[in-house]
């Protein structure tokens, strides 16, 4: 957010029964300033969240028929109602399942957990890019944020491994790129940013935690305080920009 420009007055959150989206509800709510959350997930609202009077919870199974459906439901709640989206945070994504987990080996890749794994981490997120463009189109200015990953970095890729996850990523960023071309002409007030939370105190990340270096295992809401403060300070300037949660820039 460009704080030249007025405050901004509706947030969506997607994915948002994800660690990191509860948390970056909890803060989004703490501004008063913010006259709408529209938090969308396949899962029910928390109670917690029932009765806010700031919150509107929409359900989405992630298909393209619900995508589209919702999409085109905030198109015609645009055209009457005063708020404009100022924030977009989409935190779909996935690194392991009940039935599987990142592979270390190229004889564990398997045809249908790659189809599940880029579906949840590449597909998901360029459906909602293809959707949200005409409700963003406008002349105030606005901050999408997709949640990446440091391992999506080709020249960062040292150690191998994870082959569907970083490809996933990889793919991501490249979508966000091209994307951020098209939007530079056909939205030009907006700003992309693929961000990598570091690794964060989630379900995403637990059988994974036990060799995380001290100090460098963040709980949800210092990411979502370090997600905010750099929507703050980043200029909208027609290019995606790869940022870590400490603001720093990722090599691609």
């Amino acid at each position: 957010m460009n704080p030249s420009t007025e405050q901004p007055n509706h947030a969506l959150v997607i994915g948002a029964s994800s660690g990191i989206a509860d948390a970056l509800i909890a803060q989004l709510l703490q501004d008063e300033t913010l006259a709408r959350v529209t938090a969308i997930s396949r899962s029910s609202c928390p109670e917690k969240w029932r009765d806010h009077p700031r919150i509107c919870w929409l359900f989405s199974n992630y298909d393209e028929t619900t995508i589209n459906a919702i999409g085109l439901q905030l198109l015609e709640q645009q055209k009457t109602d005063p708020l404009h989206i100022d924030q977009v945070f989409i935190c779909n994504g996935i690194l392991h399942g009940e039935n599987f987990k990142p592979e270390k080996r190229v004889e564990e890749l398997d045809a249908e957990i790659m189809q599940q794994v880029f579906h949840a981490n590449t597909i998901i997120p360029a459906l909602w890019l293809k959707v949200l463009r005409p409700l963003l189109a406008g002349k105030r200015s606005c901050h999408m944020v997709f949640l990446s990953a440091r391992v999506g970095s080709i020249n960062d890729n040292r150690i191998g491994g994870w082959y569907s996850y970083r490809a996933s990523k990889s793919a991501l960023n490249m979508l966000l790129k091209t994307a951020a071309i098209e939007y530079a002409r056909r939205a030009k007030n907006v700003k992309l940013i693929a961000f990598h939370p570091g690794t964060t105190d989630t379900a995403l990340s637990k059988p994974f935690q036990k060799n995380v270096a001290e100090g460098k295992l963040f709980k949800p809401d210092f990411v979502a305080r370090q997600l905010l403060s750099l929507v703050a300070k980043t200029p909208v300037d027609g290019t995606l920009s790869y940022l870590d949660w400490d603001h720093q820039t990722i090599d691609w």
